[in-house]
């Protein structure tokens, strides 16, 4: 049911973390704010496609 999801920086498009989640709970992309180890600095994070 949980699927495995990559979370991409939305300024320079690095693909930094791994995340699962629940698509019956959450069908909708997720997105975080997280730290970008590339801009060193937190950055909006959403799932890639």
């Amino acid at each position: 049911m949980r699927d495995l999801v990559k979370l991409v920086c939305e300024e320079c498009k690095s693909e930094n973390y791994y995340t699962d989640k629940n698509k019956k709970l959450n069908p909708e992309r997720i997105e975080f704010k997280k730290y970008c180890p590339k801009c060193k600095k937190h950055t909006i994070h959403k799932e890639k496609k």
